[in-house]
């Protein structure tokens, strides 16, 4: 029973949590707000738990179920000003990326079901700056939420924040309160309707710099 009531108290912060990052969005980001894809298929998440049990031997992250029944992750958007930039993408306005869906969530966690599994620790990938592979980003597991990359950061023993709860807190106070920078050199800024994170000392952001404002 104190099982089931953990796993209900993490749900409702989550819930809470993203509910608040949505509406922020929704004021202030209307672009990434439209980017934002629907609950996930309960029949998704039941075979991302199913294969994380069968090959690797943990249960999905009960706090992640309970993101992806609130949001089962983005769709740029097309942003008729950045067309030949190609630089803003909608849907990362969170600063470690894009929230990944379950099947692109597992898919840097199972590469080869075949072979040993070179990860320290029972995680899985959530955020991603890199689409491609991914290659790096945040996981979450039961010790919290910090930042993977491969091959050399499998680790996952240094969480930078206790839950996906308390990221999404963090992200929210950066937002309405500030300081800008208290998540790290990146910090949000506003540009064609997106809420994009960038280290003004050294952006990543090229032509579509002019265009974007910090919210601090």
């Amino acid at each position: 029973m104190s099982d089931q009531l953990n796993v209900e108290g993490q749900a409702a912060q989550v819930e809470a949590a993203w509910g608040r990052i949505v509406a922020w969005l929704e004021q202030h980001a209307p672009t990434s707000y439209a980017s934002l894809l629907p609950p996930a298929p309960e029949t998704e998440m039941a075979n991302a738990d199913a294969a994380l049990r069968q090959h690797l031997g943990f249960a999905l992250p009960s706090e992640l179920a309970a993101l992806w029944q609130l949001c089962g992750g983005v769709e740029h958007q097309y942003i008729e000003a950045n067309e030949e930039e190609g630089e803003v993408a909608s849907g990362a306005f969170l600063p470690g990326g894009i929230l990944l869906g379950p099947a692109d969530a597992l898919r840097p966690r199972l590469p080869d079901i075949s072979r040993r599994d070179w990860w320290g620790a029972a995680v899985v990938p959530w955020l991603t700056g890199d689409e491609t592979g991914p290659e790096s980003g945040h996981y979450v597991g039961a010790n919290g939420v910090g930042y993977w990359s491969h091959p050399d950061n499998l680790a996952c023993d240094k969480p930078d924040y206790p839950s996906i709860a308390a990221y999404l807190e963090a992200v929210h106070r950066t937002l309405t309160e500030g300081p800008a920078d208290a998540m790290g050199p990146d910090v949000p800024g506003l540009v064609w309707g997106c809420l994009i994170w960038d280290d003004p000392g050294s952006p990543l952001l090229d032509d579509a710099l002019e265009h974007w404002r910090p919210v601090h």
